[in-house]
């Protein structure tokens, strides 16, 4: 579970963050949404310490991020909007055991954990080819599996559909589904809430530092669009997403 306390962050006189206390349980698919500069991308980086609070708390399983960070970064993975930024070896199976090789875990533990993340977003095939070779869907379905070598309670996606084109974000969404199905928490940051409306237990909105809006997609529909956030027309299928374009 993640939690945040009154949570404050300033960038110099500016309050990014003011205020917002928030709960995440375990296994839930949550959308978190706004305008640019609201502060969506400081929110996440302060649960699993990339960044830490000028005010209040964060906490993973109950314990503050700062005491324990290989903990909040073991438990919450982070996916970045431009993952070939955080490619740290040049081929995909080195990159994905680096997390766990830096756990200290034996060889084979290691390989199992390779060998379940590539398959969980069917990339098993993939695991001698070069990081520079990959197209962007390829690239962030390796960033994905990396983050899942890492056994996380929550896989938290920034923007991950940015520069993607409609096959290589339908791979994404449905591999992020049956993850979600598989009980791993999903939460997605994202101004364009086409793709993963459908999938989502919750949505959150969050307006100049707070939260304005917190529910069920299909309570607060009204409440987001009044915020300036297009929501699509949709039907819930489970795993199973039906997309429609934004009116």
């Amino acid at each position: 579970m993640i939690t945040t306390e009154n949570l404050v962050h300033r960038f110099g006189d500016t309050a990014a963050l003011d205020g917002i206390s928030l709960t995440i349980p375990d296994g839930e698919f949550v959308v978190i949404s706004g305008p640019n500069g609201s502060g969506k991308t400081t929110l996440v980086r302060h649960f699993n310490g990339l960044l830490s609070p000028d005010g209040g708390a964060v906490l993973v399983d109950g314990t503050p991020v700062e005491d324990d960070l290989v903990a909040a970064r073991t438990r919450v993975g982070m996916v970045f909007q431009h993952p070939r930024d955080t490619f740290v070896s040049a081929t995909v199976g080195a990159d994905v055991a680096f997390g766990p090789e830096n756990l200290g875990l034996s060889h084979e533990e290691i390989e199992n954990r390779v060998q379940e993340s590539l398959s969980a977003v069917g990339m098993d095939d993939r695991r001698d080819a070069r990081i520079d070779t990959l197209s962007g869907g390829e690239c962030q379905r390796v960033a994905i599996a990396g983050a899942l070598a890492m056994d996380p309670d929550h896989l938290v996606l920034d923007e991950p559909f940015t520069g993607l084109d409609g096959p290589a974000r339908d791979s994404v969404v449905s591999h992020l589904a049956t993850l979600s199905d598989r009980g791993t928490g999903i939460i997605v940051v994202t101004h364009d809430l086409r793709d993963v409306w459908s999938l989502a237990d919750r949505a959150v909105a969050i307006h100049d530092g707070t939260i304005a809006v917190d529910g069920p997609p299909e309570t607060i529909a009204d409440d987001l669009e009044r915020l300036g956030i297009h929501t699509p027309r949709f039907e819930r299928h489970g795993s199973n997403t039906t997309r429609f374009e934004t009116p």
